[in-house]
């Protein structure tokens, strides 16, 4: 085998697109597929690794999980112990840990090491996107579709002001507070518009507060965040692949968008769902239900990365259209171990490539960093308390303060435009990381927050329809 076969020999044999910049040829010929798959295991057992250990002491401390497998990410990233790291910015093989293990123990050519690293990191990436792919179905796996359509006006008020207020002031504060580039100050204020579900109904649940009529509003405000902010995600991802902010190519991204979303859950509604279950019904061979649901979940994410969307918007089409399926318990959990193996890899290599040193304060040149931090985290904390301020009805009972503040989480959705953003190299080192900052500040914050606002027993919905006197 010679010219450019033998030069990315290696990779195919992994199913990978060669790039032009991955190797010399003498490198490649000296990259064994060996020492790939062994970089690839070694990153996996320090994925899990930090995943587990970063969820296992959140959950202790009363934290969501979520937020160990981001800090863990950190840990074994960039930031520190240099174990997870990817090309570019200035890293190279010589950088990662793992490659110098592989030198050490299993006798890896120093010459042949940056196609090895730059085999295996494409790998790891490949991997987490899977897993952000299986994140936004698992999403919208669990809401339901009738939910949304019936979720009430005061819910729908919320989510409404809950992704304006915060996309906003984001956007235009970084914009002409911090002159920050237009797209990546886009897509910076877009971050700031999802709440985390997770977080919040795990929250209301400790409490007693889910089936208050604060946490209803909550709940139902924070599905349609999630929705809105998808479709955001979707068209400033897809502004960021143009490189140019023009008002018809956001009208073209936002109606294909919504366009993409309705018309793929009406023909999921009527034709797949009823094609679903009878195709399962009538196959007789093991992992019917999931094998087939994953095959949708691909079709449709592939289709919307092909019209220049997101393959998370399909993703979570296809949830939404599977939950309505007489099949959707069984599917929630026959999907769960799928995404506890791919899943902590994507939250991992989001923290991984989080470089937290530009935003440490002896360096001068980091501080703008650090304001812009700290501008984000504001404008995320106050774009969601006033939302509980726009509730109408249920004057002098309606604890208005605490369905402000259980919007406030970022959580999980907040990692997924900050990975997103970072994916597409949109983002400077400094405002992906300030994103990371504002995503753990809300997240940290909001657990004990909605626990003192909720101090006193909050009204049911029953109690408030119950006439005075």
């Amino acid at each position: 085998m010679t010219g450019v076969n033998a030069i990315h020999a290696p990779m195919f044999k992994l199913g990978l697109t060669p790039l032009p910049w991955l190797a010399t040829a003498a490198e490649a010929e000296a990259a064994d597929s060996s020492m790939v798959l062994a970089g690839v295991l070694l990153s996996l057992v320090v994925v899990y690794f930090a995943s587990k250990l970063g969820g296992e002491l959140c959950t202790r401390i009363n934290l969501p999980p979520v937020l160990g497998e981001l800090v863990g990410g950190v840990v074994v990233g960039v930031s520190a112990l240099h174990l997870i790291v990817f090309p570019g910015e200035g890293i190279t093989a010589d950088d990662s840990l793992i490659i110098k293990f592989l030198e050490f123990t299993a006798g890896l050519a120093p010459e042949g090491a940056r196609a090895v690293f730059d085999s295996q990191s494409e790998v790891i990436s490949v991997l987490s996107e899977l897993g952000v792919i299986l994140l936004l179905f698992e999403i919208g796996l669990e809401s339901k579709l009738d939910e949304l359509i019936r979720v009430g006006p005061q819910a729908a008020v919320v989510a409404v002001v809950g992704v304006v207020a915060p996309f906003a002031a984001g956007t235009f504060g970084l914009v002409y507070l911090f002159g920050v580039p237009l797209i990546p100050a886009i897509f910076a204020g877009a971050a700031l518009t999802a709440t985390s579900i997770g977080i919040t109904a795990k929250v209301l649940a400790e409490i007693g507060q889910l089936s208050s009529t604060e946490g209803q509003i909550i709940i139902g405000a924070a599905v349609l965040d999630d929705v809105l902010g998808i479709i955001v995600l979707a068209v400033v991802a897809s502004l960021a692949k143009t490189g140019e902010v023009e008002i018809s190519n956001i009208l073209y991204l936002i109606v294909s968008a919504g366009a993409f979303l309705i018309g793929s859950i009406l023909l999921g509604r009527y034709l797949i769902k009823p094609l679903y279950e009878n195709l399962v019904a009538e196959m007789k061979t093991r992992g019917q239900i999931l094998l087939t649901a994953l095959v949708f979940v691909f079709f449709l994410s592939y289709i919307a990365t092909a019209i220049h969307l997101e393959a998370i918007l399909g993703a979570f089409a296809a949830g939404l259209i599977l939950a309505e399926t007489n099949k959707r318990s069984e599917l929630e959990k026959q999907v769960l171990p799928l995404a506890d193996f791919l899943v902590p890899v994507f939250f991992v290599v989001v923290g991984a490539r989080t470089d937290l040193s530009v935003l440490n304060p002896a360096n001068p040149t980091n501080r703008e960093g650090l304001a812009v931090a700290a501008f984000l985290i504001v404008v995320a904390i106050v774009g969601k308390v006033i939302t509980g301020f726009t509730v109408f009805g249920g004057e002098g009972k309606l604890k208005k303060l605490a369905i402000g503040v259980g919007m406030i989480p970022r959580g999980e959705v907040g990692l997924v435009f900050a990975g997103v953003g970072s994916e597409s190299g949109v983002l400077s080192p400094s405002t992906d990381a300030a994103i990371i900052m504002m995503v753990i500040a809300t997240t940290f914050l909001a657990p004990p927050l909605l626990r003192i606002v909720f101090r006193d027993p909050a009204p049911t919905a029953t109690e408030l329809s119950e006439p005075k006197g």
